[in-house]
């Protein structure tokens, strides 16, 4: 495994992360695994040099943290908790499960979601006790509240670093003007800036290259994308369309998202570059993200071989004639992931 420094900050990360998204419990969806299944998806992950994992507080309900804290407190016990980084999110609500669907619809209770002071001081502690640790590595804003005072949303994050309770902010999908106008006010108030930006980035989705990748890239924040793999799209086989995961057979969004001609032209670009150098879709498809310049894409899993997959990336170098290849089919698309 290679480690990086995550953007402008000391903190350094794997150049896989791997997300818990997966991990929590069947009950909030029935291709999530539970904890006895995790474990040695975790053990597997730390073996291959994993010391990056993603989750969120809204993930199965919060069963997510819970799991992805007591597997990693087994993995790194006690004073050991400093080579691990743990990232978790906060803005959609715990206690309603909703996928590929307008997360405003659901928002029947006040206060339970959003980014408001009152919300903040309320999530990150439910968070920290869920993931049984008592600091968050990397706290990150999973997406743009409109309906708060973006200063109001700064200064909470602001102080729940100076509170000890967490190490970096990182922010998600949103405008590249939004993330600039954040980071512009944090700066100008004296308060913390967004060391990551974890944003919708992969072959069939390059959008982001636009204005938030180079935004990024000129202020030094690192980019750890999600849905590397476009939820399984961009290893699904090119004359079956199958996919091996019961996530994909019941995954309505990446239907939704990904199907267009040019993506299927991409996706062939991929398996057939693929089979020339002898390395499956997937780990060419991260390769790619590592070329590009991204700092850690989020590797979703629930198999073991997805893993190794995923970290033997680290070590696929591309040509640029390579990059064009697989770049070349690509169609410019409506914008996706921001709400």
């Amino acid at each position: 495994m290679h480690y990086v420094r995550l953007g402008a900050t000391g903190l350094k990360v794997s150049r896989i992360c791997l997300g818990t998204l997966t991990f929590g419990s069947p009950a909030w969806r029935p291709w999530i695994l539970d904890e006895a299944a995790a474990r040695p998806l975790f053990r597997q992950a730390v073996e291959r040099g994993i010391n990056f994992f993603d989750t969120a507080d809204t993930y199965s309900g919060g069963a997510s943290e819970e799991v992805t804290g007591r597997c990693l407190a087994e993995l790194f016990p006690g004073a050991r908790r400093e080579e691990v980084v743990i990232a978790t999110k906060v803005f959609n609500p715990v206690d309603l499960a909703f996928d590929g669907v307008d997360h405003a619809s659901f928002r029947r209770k006040p206060n339970l979601d959003g980014l408001s002071r009152k919300r903040i001081f309320h999530a990150v502690d439910a968070s920290l006790k869920r993931l049984g640790t008592d600091y968050i590595d990397l706290y990150q804003m999973h997406r743009f509240d409109s309906e708060t005072p973006l200063e109001e949303t700064l200064e909470a994050l602001h102080e729940v670093v100076k509170a000890g309770k967490v190490r970096y902010l990182g922010a998600s999908s949103m405008w590249a003007w939004q993330f600039a106008k954040a980071q512009h006010l944090a700066q100008a108030h004296g308060w913390t800036r967004f060391a990551s930006m974890q944003n919708h980035y992969n072959l069939v989705y390059r959008e982001e290259e636009r204005e938030m990748n180079p935004l990024c890239h000129d202020a030094g924040v690192a980019l750890i994308p999600w849905s590397p793999l476009a939820r399984g799209f961009l290893v699904s086989d090119p004359a079956t369309n199958t996919r091996d995961s019961a996530r994909s057979e019941a995954d309505t969004t990446a239907r939704n998202f990904y199907g267009r001609t040019a993506d299927l032209q991409v996706r062939q670009a991929l398996h057939t570059l693929a089979t020339q150098r002898g390395v499956p879709p997937a780990t060419l498809a991260y390769a790619w993200l590592l070329h590009k310049g991204v700092t850690a894409p989020i590797a979703g899993v629930s198999k073991a071989y997805q893993i190794e997959q995923a970290a033997d990336a680290v070590d696929v170098a591309l040509s640029e004639e390579e990059a064009a290849l697989l770049e070349a089919p690509y169609e410019p698309r409506a914008v996706l992931g921001h709400s």
